[in-house]
């Protein structure tokens, strides 16, 4: 088992780690809206969940997979109503491979951010 903590997304917020590698898969942990520098890059929709995907993608690179080897994705956003959004900006990331996917409304995200997702990956 190993650990990821990649340089190229912003650092946890809590005692964990960005994914954890076992065998030949990748578990992330969930991505929210954060630059590197920790800010919440802002309040629309469509830029945080743009950010929240690129943070995704910095995380499985530095844990040996990419948006191509995505097995599943879970996203958690606090409003349904966004959904349309959401699934617009994240069909451009995922648009010929397509991954499993469960998509939850919550009451509430860390930071009181609008969209939170993890994926679980192989590794090249």
């Amino acid at each position: 088992m190993k650990t990821v903590f990649s340089k190229q997304a912003p650092e946890a917020i809590g005692p964990y780690c960005h994914a954890v590698v076992v065998n030949n898969m990748v578990y992330t942990s969930g991505q929210i809206p954060l630059t590197l520098e920790g800010s919440i890059v802002s309040d629309d929709v469509r830029d945080q969940t743009e950010q929240v995907l690129v943070n995704l993608k910095a995380v499985l690179e530095d844990s040996g997979a990419s948006l191509d080897t995505v097995v599943k994705t879970t996203i958690f956003i606090s409003d349904m109503n966004d959904f349309p959004v959401i699934n617009e900006v994240y069909g451009t990331y995922f648009n010929e491979h397509l991954p499993a996917r469960s998509c939850v409304e919550v009451s509430r995200l860390p930071k009181d951010v609008k969209v939170e997702i993890e994926a679980v990956a192989l590794v090249h």
